[in-house]
């Protein structure tokens, strides 16, 4: 997307990654884009969009991940300096905006409980059926041409305990440093 996230009276282009990273790049006085803002989040970044969403006055980045998590980086000032001896009152408006989000989280967690306790019920009935559960695996297996590797990058909504790759042809694993794997090496049986 592009966006004066800056408020200089020029867009700057906003820029979501499938390793996640999110960039805001500005166009200053030279011919290439200046990089000004970098965010890493945890999985790739399906969708970004800039624009006034919280707060009045405040301009923010919106990033959508592929989980469906929506991430906001906002430009209002997250912490407020009281001179000496001043104490931090909350409007008004914050107060009850906390009292809110408080009272949801009450709602919710009691909502677990409540479904918690009827899958607990249900699992040990006589007439339980076990199911796995359908989810969409988001993957990309691309070429670097720099150093001729292949990158394999598998995303799912759930935890991912093991992978598995079998190849008719000796393959070197490299590490990278975003990787979270843990590689271990065996034999094929040719047959």
């Amino acid at each position: 997307d592009s966006f004066d996230i800056v408020g200089d009276g020029v867009k700057e282009l906003l820029i979501g990654r499938d390793d996640g990273v999110l960039e805001i790049y500005s166009f200053e006085s030279v011919d290439e884009p200046v990089l000004r803002y970098d965010y890493a989040l945890s999985e790739s970044i399906a969708s970004v969009q800039g624009g006034c969403v919280g707060k009045d006055g405040y301009d923010e980045v919106l990033a959508s991940t592929y989980s469906g998590w929506l991430t906001g980086l906002t430009t209002e000032p997250v912490h407020r300096e009281g001179g000496s001896g001043e104490e931090l009152k909350l409007s008004q408006e914050m107060q009850s905006k906390i009292s809110s989000l408080r009272n949801e989280l009450e709602h919710l967690q009691m909502k677990v409980l409540q479904e918690r306790e009827k899958y607990q019920q249900s699992s040990q009935s006589s007439t339980a059926v076990s199911s796995v559960p359908a989810f969409s695996v988001n993957d990309k297996f691309t070429l670097n041409k720099d150093d001729a590797s292949y990158s394999l990058i598998l995303e799912v909504q759930t935890a991912i305990d093991n992978v598995l790759v079998q190849s008719d042809v000796p393959i070197d694993l490299l590490d990278v440093d975003k990787n979270s794997a843990v590689v271990s090496f065996s034999s094929c049986d040719s047959e």
